[in-house]
């Protein structure tokens, strides 16, 4: 799963950078309306900014993944407890005040804009995009942890995650989308021991170094 680090971070941004653009969309797009000149540059800069702020998150899911690829490896049983540990974090962290409060900003920007509008220099726009990719990991972060029980190339779970981040993000009632979620990955996290399937890439059933060398 882990593969070689560079090709690992280069998947990884793109996948970050597919999965979380579209929900950020309407942040990007109020933002865009408090630079009335050079747009596009600026704009380029702020997305720039938050995109990094996720690349650097696959330093430490590079060095999961390898943790994860050595435990799935060594005996079946270790790789479904580990798989409950990441379901169990996850659903944790989703009904914890840190995630709500994560969550607020992403869903109500308004204040995060005022602040970004007292940035001055030429890295403003960076320095805001990389703010506002802060937040964003801080809500998601527990999500993306899913990819190490389904696998960092399962492209369903990605699918099915970037819906998710859109839905707690986007929707009226994306708090309890959030709350839903932590509750089923807790169901989860007791089922996958009489289903271990349901988490393919820590039970025999995920892609390999091998899978990830040959694309």
């Amino acid at each position: 799963m882990a593969g070689d680090l560079a090709a690992f971070m280069g998947i990884w941004t793109i996948m970050m950078a597919a999965m979380m653009l579209p929900a950020t969309a309407p942040v990007a797009s109020l933002y865009a309306r408090t630079v009335p000149v050079h747009r596009t540059p600026r704009m380029i800069a702020f997305t720039t900014g938050y995109v990094l702020v996720w690349a650097a998150a696959g330093l430490p899911a590079y060095a999961l993944a390898v943790g994860a690829e050595r435990v799935a490896a060594t005996h079946p049983m270790a790789g479904t407890a580990a798989a409950a540990a990441v379901f169990a974090v996850n659903g944790v962290y989703q009904l914890t005040a840190l995630k709500d409060f994560c969550l607020a900003k992403c869903r109500s920007p308004i204040g995060l804009l005022l602040r970004y509008a007292s940035y001055r220099g030429p890295s403003r726009h960076l320095r805001a995009g990389a703010h506002h990719g802060a937040f964003c990991l801080g809500c998601c972060w527990s999500l993306m942890l899913l990819l190490m029980a389904f696998g960092v190339m399962n492209l369903w779970a990605m699918a099915g995650l970037a819906a998710i981040v859109a839905a707690e993000k986007r929707l009226p009632r994306g708090r309890l989308v959030a709350r839903v979620v932590g509750l089923t990955s807790l169901a989860l996290a007791l089922a996958v021991f009489w289903v271990p399937l349901l988490a393919p890439n820590l039970t025999g059933g995920g892609m390999t170094e091998m899978d990830l060398h040959h694309l």
